[in-house]
Protein backbone atom coordinates (compact mmCIF):
# COMPACT_ATOMS: atom_id res chain seq x y z
CA UNK A 1 0.00 0.00 0.00
CA UNK A 2 1.59 3.37 -1.20
CA UNK A 3 1.38 5.83 1.57
CA UNK A 4 -1.26 8.62 -0.69
CA UNK A 5 -3.21 5.61 0.18
CA UNK A 6 -2.67 4.84 3.38
CA UNK A 7 -3.05 8.69 4.16
CA UNK A 8 -6.44 8.35 2.95
CA UNK A 9 -7.32 5.06 4.73
CA UNK A 10 -6.25 6.41 7.78
CA UNK A 11 -8.52 9.73 7.11
CA UNK A 12 -11.77 7.29 6.34
CA UNK A 13 -10.86 5.25 9.49
CA UNK A 14 -10.70 8.52 11.56
CA UNK A 15 -14.02 9.53 10.03
CA UNK A 16 -15.77 6.18 12.46
CA UNK A 17 -14.18 8.14 15.57
CA UNK A 18 -16.78 9.98 17.18
CA UNK A 19 -14.65 12.81 19.46
CA UNK A 20 -16.30 15.31 21.55
CA UNK A 21 -15.81 18.79 19.87
CA UNK A 22 -14.07 21.48 21.92
CA UNK A 23 -13.03 24.96 21.47
CA UNK A 24 -8.98 25.39 22.55
CA UNK A 25 -8.23 28.90 23.16
CA UNK A 26 -4.78 31.39 24.33
CA UNK A 27 -3.25 33.82 24.19
CA UNK A 28 -0.04 35.26 23.42
CA UNK A 29 -0.94 38.27 25.83
CA UNK A 30 -2.29 40.88 23.24
CA UNK A 31 -4.26 38.53 20.71
CA UNK A 32 -6.43 35.92 21.13
CA UNK A 33 -6.42 32.52 19.88
CA UNK A 34 -9.54 30.11 19.12
CA UNK A 35 -9.82 27.08 17.23
CA UNK A 36 -12.34 24.12 17.27
CA UNK A 37 -10.51 20.60 17.94
CA UNK A 38 -11.26 17.43 18.51
CA UNK A 39 -7.91 15.69 18.96
CA UNK A 40 -7.63 16.45 22.89
CA UNK A 41 -7.57 13.78 25.42
CA UNK A 42 -6.66 12.86 28.88
CA UNK A 43 -2.88 12.36 29.76
CA UNK A 44 -3.10 11.48 33.41
CA UNK A 45 -4.54 11.92 36.95
CA UNK A 46 -1.32 11.65 38.88
CA UNK A 47 -0.72 14.85 37.57
CA UNK A 48 -4.52 15.51 36.27
CA UNK A 49 -3.05 16.47 32.92
CA UNK A 50 -4.50 16.49 29.10
CA UNK A 51 -3.00 16.80 25.76
CA UNK A 52 -3.61 18.82 22.52
CA UNK A 53 -2.80 18.39 19.27
CA UNK A 54 -2.24 21.39 17.43
CA UNK A 55 -1.03 21.76 13.46
CA UNK A 56 1.46 23.62 13.33
CA UNK A 57 -0.15 25.85 10.17
CA UNK A 58 -3.25 26.58 12.79
CA UNK A 59 -3.53 30.41 14.03
CA UNK A 60 -2.78 29.49 18.06
CA UNK A 61 0.05 27.53 17.35
CA UNK A 62 2.83 30.45 17.51
CA UNK A 63 1.61 31.07 20.98
CA UNK A 64 1.54 27.87 22.28
CA UNK A 65 5.11 27.02 20.41
CA UNK A 66 6.06 30.09 22.50
CA UNK A 67 4.75 28.35 25.70
CA UNK A 68 0.97 29.46 26.47
CA UNK A 69 -1.06 28.69 28.87
CA UNK A 70 -4.32 27.34 27.46
CA UNK A 71 -8.17 26.32 28.23
CA UNK A 72 -10.05 23.34 26.34
CA UNK A 73 -13.47 24.40 26.19
CA UNK A 74 -15.40 21.34 25.52
CA UNK A 75 -19.06 22.58 23.25
CA UNK A 76 -22.22 21.12 24.16
CA UNK A 77 -25.04 20.82 21.13
CA UNK A 78 -26.21 23.87 21.09
CA UNK A 79 -22.83 25.74 20.26
CA UNK A 80 -22.48 24.03 17.15
CA UNK A 81 -22.17 27.62 15.76
CA UNK A 82 -19.30 28.08 17.89
CA UNK A 83 -17.83 25.19 16.93
CA UNK A 84 -18.21 26.18 13.28
CA UNK A 85 -16.81 29.28 13.70
CA UNK A 86 -13.50 28.32 15.05
CA UNK A 87 -13.26 25.83 12.38
CA UNK A 88 -12.64 28.92 9.85
CA UNK A 89 -15.26 30.21 9.23
CA UNK A 90 -13.99 33.78 10.58
CA UNK A 91 -10.64 34.60 12.03
CA UNK A 92 -9.02 36.32 14.59
CA UNK A 93 -10.61 38.01 17.15
CA UNK A 94 -13.96 38.04 15.43
CA UNK A 95 -14.15 34.08 16.71
CA UNK A 96 -14.77 35.87 20.46
CA UNK A 97 -17.77 37.71 18.99
CA UNK A 98 -20.41 34.77 20.25
CA UNK A 99 -20.19 33.04 23.30
CA UNK A 100 -19.53 34.08 26.94
CA UNK A 101 -16.40 34.62 26.77
CA UNK A 102 -14.33 35.30 29.68
CA UNK A 103 -10.53 35.44 30.79
CA UNK A 104 -9.05 33.41 33.77
CA UNK A 105 -6.73 35.54 36.33
CA UNK A 106 -3.71 33.48 35.05
CA UNK A 107 -4.67 35.49 31.60
CA UNK A 108 -6.31 32.52 29.54
CA UNK A 109 -9.89 33.02 27.74
CA UNK A 110 -12.11 30.90 28.56
CA UNK A 111 -15.89 29.99 27.40
CA UNK A 112 -17.96 30.39 30.73
CA UNK A 113 -20.95 28.63 29.46
CA UNK A 114 -19.26 25.41 27.83
CA UNK A 115 -20.32 22.03 28.97
CA UNK A 116 -16.78 22.05 30.90
CA UNK A 117 -13.80 25.07 30.61
CA UNK A 118 -10.57 23.29 31.72
CA UNK A 119 -7.52 25.85 32.21
CA UNK A 120 -3.97 24.25 31.78
CA UNK A 121 -0.40 25.38 32.25
CA UNK A 122 1.23 24.13 29.62
CA UNK A 123 3.77 21.19 30.72
CA UNK A 124 5.61 19.79 28.02
CA UNK A 125 5.28 19.75 23.94
CA UNK A 126 6.57 17.59 20.74
CA UNK A 127 6.06 17.92 17.48
CA UNK A 128 5.42 14.96 15.14
CA UNK A 129 4.77 15.40 11.38
CA UNK A 130 2.48 18.24 10.76
CA UNK A 131 1.34 18.53 14.73
CA UNK A 132 2.56 19.63 17.42
CA UNK A 133 1.42 17.78 20.96
CA UNK A 134 0.72 20.25 23.88
CA UNK A 135 0.80 18.57 27.41
CA UNK A 136 -1.59 20.80 29.68
CA UNK A 137 -1.35 20.32 33.60
CA UNK A 138 -4.73 21.70 34.68
CA UNK A 139 -5.36 24.44 36.69
CA UNK A 140 -9.18 24.64 37.47
CA UNK A 141 -12.23 23.15 35.86
CA UNK A 142 -15.32 24.50 35.27
CA UNK A 143 -18.39 22.07 34.14
CA UNK A 144 -21.99 22.76 33.63
CA UNK A 145 -24.50 20.44 35.32
CA UNK A 146 -26.03 20.02 32.11
CA UNK A 147 -24.90 17.11 30.00
CA UNK A 148 -25.13 17.56 25.97
CA UNK A 149 -22.38 17.20 24.73
CA UNK A 150 -21.48 18.33 21.09
CA UNK A 151 -19.91 14.88 18.68
CA UNK A 152 -18.40 15.09 15.97
CA UNK A 153 -18.81 11.55 13.64
CA UNK A 154 -18.23 11.05 9.67
CA UNK A 155 -17.74 14.91 8.96
CA UNK A 156 -20.97 15.85 10.93
CA UNK A 157 -21.88 17.25 14.04
CA UNK A 158 -24.56 15.15 16.63
CA UNK A 159 -24.69 14.73 19.96
CA UNK A 160 -24.92 11.55 22.14
CA UNK A 161 -27.63 13.43 24.91
CA UNK A 162 -31.12 11.79 25.03
CA UNK A 163 -33.72 13.58 23.70
CA UNK A 164 -35.63 16.48 25.50
CA UNK A 165 -38.67 13.92 26.25
CA UNK A 166 -36.65 10.95 27.78
CA UNK A 167 -34.68 13.59 29.84
CA UNK A 168 -38.31 14.97 30.79
CA UNK A 169 -39.47 11.59 31.65
CA UNK A 170 -36.38 10.53 33.87
CA UNK A 171 -36.63 13.50 35.79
Amino acid sequence: MNNNNLKADMLQAMRRLAKSVTIISTSNGTQRFAMAATAVDSLSTEPPSLLICVNTSASPHAALADGADFCVNILGVEQQDLAHLCSGAIKGEARFERGDWQTSEEGIPFLADAQSSILCRQDGRMTYGTHTIFIGRILRIRTSPTITPLVYLDGSYTTTAAPARMIAAAG
